[in-house]
């Protein structure tokens, strides 16, 4: 006779089925893992491609300053639940609780995390001039993430910082650690800050850098501010740049990925903006062959190109 099969109480089949959601969570789970650049500085360096489920939308750069006095996280990712899984990666690091978290611009997975770090205790803080953008685009950023995510956005609430910088230059100190948070304008996002560590020469660029893919425009960005905020960034002569997205790397690897992008797009559409070239034959003709290597570039250059020359116009 065959053996009876054993049945289940709706409590057992309940632990089993979110068992089985958990496991398959776990499967494709995006590591998290801060690597050391420098005494007390750490840098998770996030997927090249876009916002995708997989990596949960991180795909971006999240950085780690560890001092006697506590931890300071530079960006807080793009949901709760990632911000959960960078606050984990940050215990494997250090006992220090994380102290501050410094948004560095606008972009979602900048700030969005702020309400799971702002319940652990953190003082979240940006520059002002993210406010406005943070409040209008807030709701458009988690709407998009819905699609992309799913039920891995759980939890997320869009969370204003607590605390607003509102100078061009701001000192903070923390346990004898001395950051400086730089704003010039923005560029990928007005809020777009520079955070300076003197002591150790590194700096978080936040989205003033982008290497080894193409870097983004949208209608919040501004070239010009960008170059300012690049030039800025340029002054430090850092010995280490941990950019928005990419390898942690140099600045002159920072200058041919991004600042030279930004460059050649506004000389090429400002003389096309001068000369009254149409924007069609303006975009087809801009000489894109130094950035060709660049990830996602036969894609996203005409993008960047059409934005470009919009904004040369309203120049």
């Amino acid at each position: 006779m065959a053996a009876r099969p054993a049945i289940l109480s709706p409590l057992a089949r309940r632990a089993l089925v979110g068992l089985a959601m958990l496991l398959a969570w776990s499967a494709h789970a995006v590591e998290v893992r801060f690597e050391k650049v420098a005494d007390g500085v750490f840098a998770h360096v996030g997927d090249l491609e876009g916002r995708t489920y997989e990596n949960e939308a991180l795909n971006a750069n999240i950085g780690l300053v560890v001092t006697p006095a506590g931890a300071v996280l530079i960006d807080s990712g793009a949901s709760f639940q990632s911000a959960r899984q960078i606050a984990a990666a940050a215990r494997a690091v250090t006992p220090q609780p994380i102290r501050w978290v410094i948004n560095t611009g606008g972009q979602d997975h900048r700030w969005l995390g702020n309400g799971y770090f702002q319940a652990q205790g953190a003082e979240t803080m940006a520059h002002a001039s993210a406010e406005a953008d943070m409040k209008a685009r807030g709701p458009e950023q988690l709407k998009a993430l819905e699609q992309v995510l799913k039920e891995k956005l759980e939890g997320t609430v869009p969370t204003l910082p607590l605390r607003w910088l509102s100078h061009p230059d701001t000192r903070l100190e923390l346990g004898g650690v001395v950051l400086e948070v730089l704003h010039r304008g923005g560029g990928h996002t007005p809020g777009d800050v520079l955070v300076w560590l003197p002591q150790q020469r590194v700096v978080f660029s936040g989205d003033v850098v982008y290497v080894n893919r193409v870097l983004g425009l949208h209608p919040v960005s501004n070239t010009k501010h960008w170059l300012d905020s690049f030039a800025a960034l340029e002054a430090l002569q850092p010995a280490v740049i941990v950019p928005g997205h990419g390898a942690v790397t140099d600045l002159p690897t920072a200058q041919r990925d991004t600042r030279n992008l930004l460059r050649a797009l506004r000389e090429h559409m400002g003389k096309a903006v001068e000369a009254g070239t149409d924007m069609a034959t303006a975009v087809r003709t801009f000489n894109a062959s130094p950035f060709e290597g660049l990830k996602h570039a036969d894609v996203w250059l005409p993008q960047l190109a059409n934005r470009t020359y919009l904004e040369m116009e309203r120049e």
